[in-house]
């Protein structure tokens, strides 16, 4: 009795673990694969497809229920994926919840209110089995879920609350809840079973990466040491015209360090991309900004002075500062790649952080006059493993700024053309609402 007590204990510990990791804390996924690409072809299924059906149902195989105009109007919900606004950002909270409304509509509450309507009909039990697979795959398998639960009640209250004149229908057979229930499992297992290989082979990857990447902390460490070696020789008695040298050499070595090191500590929090810490404190927006931008290890005299900030109003939100820390230099370091991309020289200005407030969130936006993202990119650019530097970067940067972003309930956009620079702009809700006065002239990095 002792060891089954033991064995009911435990499997309860891993029930609670698993359901913690899996379904409360996972992340939700309302576009599985978001692209403009799959968004043309949602769009067209959906216009087309139910103009098709509605001429297969109502004149070449009739059915017992059957309206042009209820088709028309879910026909018409699919011209929503064309919009600009959502495919522009696939993957932003807008666009998530656009397609997540369509999809409910267009698939369980319409199939379930015509399965209803023309009373279990062979046709619409095949029909609802068929949308509970569609529906799994197009959305994250817990949204699904929820989403077929509310379709089925509405469905049912649509068709038997006198809405509309329903046809007198027999009675419905109960074989087709088993069936209708056996579609709905399987939908369930292979939707839940997809999500976790996914999140298993992407922590996998970025855990390799994050190891790799804490590995290569001793060689740097071996050279800060020689930057720490040639600054003691610069000490002794070594020429003039030498001592120049040594020095420059020396800084140079210790400024790829900082570098190398900041990208190290970027590559292990990418490695933790889909479980990022949940520690949050009060921040404030100018102070972080001008830390970051001090703190940035710079190439060059040049290039430092190429950024400058600008506080219009500060602003204090909910975050995880080391992780608010990092977004802000990727941003920094991938505006200062696109600057020396450029065919000029970058000057003073060529990289603006500015904090402001912008209806009603705060706003922090990091331009920069560089050669730009062209549209297509800006499509894909959110997208793990995407990446706008060929042979360079791995493509997590900007993933894992959109996902510190959102985890503070913020949004992470850019507005770009080519040739004419880029603006990343990340908006917040405020945490105060008392916000500091503007300041009286910009600031620039120390």
């Amino acid at each position: 009795m002792r060891l089954d007590r033991l064995w009911v204990h435990s499997a309860k510990a891993r029930l609670k673990r698993w359901l913690l990791d899996e379904v409360v804390q996972a992340p939700w996924e309302p576009i599985l694969h978001p692209s403009p690409t799959r968004l043309t072809w949602a769009a067209l299924c959906t216009i087309l497809g139910n103009l098709l059906f509605y001429w297969i149902w109502s004149t070449l195989l009739p059915q017992t229920y059957e309206s042009l105009p209820v088709r028309v109007t879910i026909a018409c919900l699919g011209f929503a994926f064309f919009a600009p606004s959502m495919r522009r950002d696939t993957g932003s909270r807008q666009s998530a919840l656009v397609f997540a409304a369509i999809c409910w509509l267009t698939l369980p509450v319409f199939f379930f209110w015509m399965y209803w309507m023309n009373g279990g009909s062979s046709v619409w039990l095949a029909s609802v089995s068929a949308m509970l697979l569609i529906y799994y795959h197009l959305t994250d398998w817990r949204l699904a879920t929820a989403g077929s639960v509310a379709g089925l009640v509405l469905g049912w209250l649509a068709s038997h609350g006198a809405l509309v004149d329903a046809p007198v229908t027999p009675a419905i057979p109960m074989e087709n809840a088993v069936v209708i229930g056996f579609a709905w499992s399987v939908a369930i297992l292979l939707g839940a079973s997809s999500a976790n290989l996914r999140r298993t082979r992407l922590i996998n990857t970025l855990s390799t990466m994050g190891v790799m990447a804490h590995e290569l902390r001793t060689p740097l460490a071996t050279v800060n040491l020689m930057g720490d070696v040639l600054r003691n020789m610069v000490q002794q008695d070594v020429p003039e015209s030498k001592r120049k040298k040594l020095d420059e050499l020396a800084t140079r070595l210790q400024n790829l360090v900082r570098s190398m090191t900041r990208q190290i500590d970027t590559q292990i929090s990418n490695a933790q991309l889909m479980r990022l810490p949940r520690e949050q404190s009060t921040i404030m927006a100018a102070e972080l900004v001008q830390e970051v931008v001090s703190q940035y290890p710079y190439r060059s005299s040049r290039e430092r002075d190429c950024v400058q900030v600008h506080i219009q109003t500060d602003f204090a939100f909910t975050a995880s500062r080391p992780l608010f820390a990092q977004v802000l230099t990727n941003l920094l370091k991938n505006a200062l790649h696109a600057l020396a991309a450029a065919s000029t020289a970058p000057s003073p200005g060529d990289l603006r952080v500015e904090v402001g407030i912008h209806r009603g969130k705060g706003r922090i936006a990091v331009s920069d006059d560089g050669i730009g993202i062209t549209h297509d990119q800006q499509q894909r650019i959110f997208e793990p493993f995407f990446s706008t530097q060929a042979g360079a970067g791995n493509g997590l940067g900007l993933t894992f700024c959109k996902n510190v972003v959102e985890t503070a309930q913020g949004r992470l956009s850019v507005h770009s053309q080519p040739g004419l620079g880029a603006v990343f702009m990340i908006d917040l809700p405020l945490t105060l609402q008392a916000t500091a006065a503007p300041a009286t002239a910009p600031a620039a990095p120390g």
